[in-house]
C-alpha cells in the first residue's frame, strides 16, 4: 500500500512545482515510508510514497513504462490479487518486475480504460499518458483505497488523502453550507464524493475516467445489479463458501508477514482460522491480534448490541487455530490522547474513540508485522445488523443507523441553521441512495427493501469504517486487507434471498452455514457483538474535561456549534445516538473535541 499524490496542467510547466510535491509527498509518508519517488514533466507532476509488499526492489514508483513511441507512467495505491490470471494473459515476456503495479500499467496499456473491470484487488491509480497529454484516473469497485480531487482553472490536484491536498496553495482551507451540514448531520459519514472542503471532490467507488485540457470526466465501471437467483439453498450455501474461501487465500499472498484481526466474532474469526490453515501448510503460525481496554471487564454492562465481551471467544478462538496470540490492551488516557492523532489520520473529525483505538491497535500490530487481513464489510453483506433484521427499524423512512436528525441539528449555530435545513439535507441523501437500489420487477417487496438497505449500508456505513480502516491503519504504514470486499461475493450476494442470508432466523445465518466446517461451536454461534470501546466511566469523565477546557477560550467550533448546546451536552442530561450503536454520550463529546482539533489543525474556516 502506498500514497499517491499529483497535479496535471496543460497550461502551466509542472517541472516547477518541486517544492509543492515535496510538502504534498511529505503529509503521504505515514502511509509509504519505505520510499518514495517523484515524477516531473511538463505536463505533469506524480508523487509516491511507497510500503513495500510485493517485490520490494521491483516496484518503485512512479514507474514508466515505453510501449511504441508512447511512454506511461503510473502512481499506485493497491493491491491486485489476480495478478497471475493478468500477467498470463499479457505475456509473462512482457513484465521486468514481479510487482502489481506493473501488471496495472501493462494491462492499462493494452485494454485501456477497460482494464479496471478485470482487476480483482483494492486499488486508486493515476497513469499519465505523454504522447495524449491525459491522464487516467481509477478507484475499485468497493472504494477500500481513497483518491480525492480538486479541479481548478486547467490544473488537476489529487492524492490519496485530503490532508495532502491542503499543502498545495490552490486549496482553499475553506468550507462551504454543504461541507458544514456534512460534518454536523452526516459525519462520521459522508456523502459519496464529498470531499467537505470547498472544491475537493472523491473520485466514487467503481468510477474512472479521464483528464483532459477539456476537463475532468468520470463515469462509473461497476455498481450492485440485480439478477435473478436461480441456485438452491445448498447450492448457495457451496458458492459462497468457495467465494469466501478464494478470496482470503487471494489475499495472503505477500513477500512480508501477514497476520489476522481476531476479536472473537464471527467474521474476523473466519479469516483466521482459513489464514492458520494456509499459513500450517508452508510451515508457519498464523500471528492474531486482538485488542481490549484497562478494567473493561469490572465496568462492562451487557446490552442488546453487546451482549458479551471478546475475550473468552477469543482465548476460545486463539486455542483453536494455533496460533501465536497478541493482546494490545488500552487505557484510557492514551485512548483519549489518540483523538488527535486520529483526526492526522483521517484527514477528517471521525468516529473518536472507536477511531483512536484502532490506530493504537494498528500501531502495535506494525511492531510484529506489514499486512493484516479484517473482517470489515460481512454485516453489509450479509445482513447482520441488527437494523436488517429488526423490521420495525427495517422499514424506517431514514438511515437506521442516524435516526437523531432533530438532536443533531439543535448544535448548529443560529446563523447556520437558517441556512441549512437539515431534514431535507439528511432524507434527501437517504432517499437518493435507497431509489437508486437496482431492483427485479419480480422482487417482493420484502426483497425490494433489503436490496435498499443493502444499497444504504455499501454506500454509506461501510464505507465510513472503510475510511476509517484504511486511514488507522496506513498511519503506522500498516496494510489492513479486507477479504469481505472482493467484489464477486458483493455481487453474488447482493441477489441472494433474505430467506437464505436470514437462515435459522440468525444475523449472517448464511454466512455461518457455509463456513461452519471452520469454527468452534461457541464462537460459531455466538450473538454479533460490535467493535470493541472502553466500558470505562474515565473516558466519559477525561472527555467531559477536555471539552469544557475548550470551550473556556475562544475557538472555531463555536462558529458552527452552539455553545450552550455543547455545555448541556456536557452535563449529560441527553443520551442520543450520535452514530448507531459505535457513538453514543462519550463518542458525541469527543467528536467535537475532533471536530475543534480539525478547524485549528488545518486552519478550515467558513466561506
Amino acid at each position: 500500500m502506498c500514497g499517491i499524490a499529483g497535479m496535471i496542467s496543460f497550461k502551466e510547466d509542472m517541472r516547477e512545482t518541486a517544492e509543492i510535491c515535496s510538502c504534498m509527498q511529505s503529509a503521504l509518508l505515514r502511509r509509504g515510508p519505505d520510499q518514495r519517488g517523484v515524477f516531473l514533466s511538463r505536463n505533469a507532476a506524480l508523487v509516491h510514497t511507497r510500503l513495500a509488499v510485493i517485490d520490494i526492489d521491483g516496484g518503485r514508483q512512479p514507474m514508466s513504462v515505453n510501449a511504441g513511441r508512447n511512454t506511461y507512467t503510473i502512481v499506485y495505491n493497491g493491491e491486485l490479487y489476480n495478478t497471475a490470471e493478468l500477467r498470463s494473459e499479457i505475456g509473462e515476456k512482457e513484465f521486468e518486475t514481479a510487482s502489481d503495479t506493473e501488471v496495472v500499467l501493462r494491462s492499462y496499456i493494452k485494454w485501456g480504460e477497460n482494464c479496471v473491470s478485470r482487476f480483482n484487488g483494492i486499488f486508486a491509480f493515476a497513469v499519465y499518458d505523454e504522447a495524449n497529454h491525459s491522464v487516467f484516473i481509477a478507484r475499485d469497485r468497493i472504494g477500500v483505497k481513497p483518491l480525492f480531487y480538486y479541479e481548478d482553472k486547467g490544473t488537476l490536484i489529487f492524492a490519496s488523502e485530503i490532508s495532502a491536498l491542503l499543502e498545495n496553495p490552490r486549496i482553499p482551507h475553506e468550507i462551504d453550507i454543504n461541507g458544514a451540514a456534512e460534518l454536523l448531520l452526516m459525519a462520521p459519514g459522508r456523502t459519496a464524493g464529498c470531499g467537505i472542503i470547498s472544491g475537493v471532490r472523491e473520485v466514487k467507488a467503481g468510477y474512472c475516467g479521464f483528464y483532459t485540457e477539456e476537463g475532468l470526466k468520470l463515469h462509473r465501471y461497476w455498481g450492485l445489479r440485480a439478477a435473478e437467483h436461480t441456485e438452491s439453498f445448498e447450492e448457495t450455501v457451496e458458492h459462497t463458501r468457495e467465494l469466501v474461501l478464494d478470496a482470503i487465500r487471494r489475499q495472503l499472498v505477500s513477500d512480508v508477514p501477514v497476520c489476522t484481526f481476531l476479536s472473537g466474532g464471527l467474521d474476523s474469526s473466519i479469516i483466521s482460522s482459513v489464514a492458520a490453515s494456509e499459513m500450517k501448510k508452508k510451515g508457519k503460525i498464523l500471528n492474531t491480534f486482538s485488542v481490549d481496554y484497562k478494567d473493561n471487564e469490572k465496568y462492562f454492562t451487557k446490552s442488546r448490541f453487546q451482549p458479551d465481551s471478546d475475550p473468552e471467544y477469543i482465548n476460545i478462538m486463539a486455542d483453536y487455530i494455533g496460533g501465536n496470540h497478541h493482546w494490545t490492551i488500552i487505557d484510557v488516557p492514551e485512548l483519549v490522547e489518540a483523538l488527535d492523532d486520529a483526526v492526522e489520520a483521517r484527514g477528517l473529525p471521525g468516529m473518536a474513540d472507536v477511531d483512536a483505538s484502532l490506530l493504537l491497535f494498528c500501531r502495535e500490530i506494525k511492531k510484529h508485522g506489514t499486512v493484516a487481513l479484517s473482517g470489515e464489510c460481512a454485516d453489509e453483506l450479509f445482513g447482520g445488523y441488527p437494523w436488517y433484521r429488526d423490521e420495525n427499524i427495517r422499514m424506517t423512512d431514514g438511515f437506521p443507523w442516524a435516526q437523531s436528525t432533530a438532536y443533531r441539528k439543535s448544535f448548529i449555530c443560529d446563523e447556520l441553521a437558517g441556512e441549512i435545513k437539515a431534514e431535507d439535507y439528511v432524507y434527501s441523501a437517504y432517499r437518493k441512495t435507497a431509489d437508486s437500489a437496482d431492483k427485479l420487477s419480480s422482487d417482493s417487496p420484502l426483497e425490494s427493501r433489503m436490496k435498499e438497505m443493502t444499497a444504504l449500508n455499501f454506500h454509506w456505513f461501510m464505507q465510513n469504517l472503510l475510511e476509517r480502516k484504511d486511514r488507522m491503519s496506513m498511519y503506522s504504514g500498516l496494510e489492513v486487507r479486507v477479504p469481505f470486499c472482493d467484489y464477486r461475493l458483493a455481487e453474488y450476494l447482493y441477489n441472494v434471498p433474505w430467506e437464505f442470508k436470514d437462515y435459522n432466523g440468525r444475523e449472517k445465518g448464511l454466512l455461518r452455514e457455509a463456513m461452519k466446517d471452520w469454527l468452534p461451536d461457541r464462537v460459531l454461534h455466538r450473538k454479533k457483538s460490535p467493535y470493541p470501546k472502553t466500558h470505562n466511566p474515565a473516558f466519559l469523565n477525561a472527555v467531559t474535561v477536555k471539552l469544557r477546557n475548550i470551550l473556556s477560550q475562544p475557538t472555531p467550533l463555536t462558529d458552527f456549534v452552539k455553545k450552550e448546546a455543547l455545555e448541556k451536552l456536557l452535563t449529560h442530561s441527553e443520551r442520543v445516538p450520535w452514530y448507531g450503536q459505535l457513538m453514543n454520550l462519550p463518542q458525541t463529546i469527543a467528536y467535537f473535541i475532533q471536530l475543534d482539533y480539525w478547524l485549528k489543525r488545518y486552519n478550515i474556516r467558513l466561506k
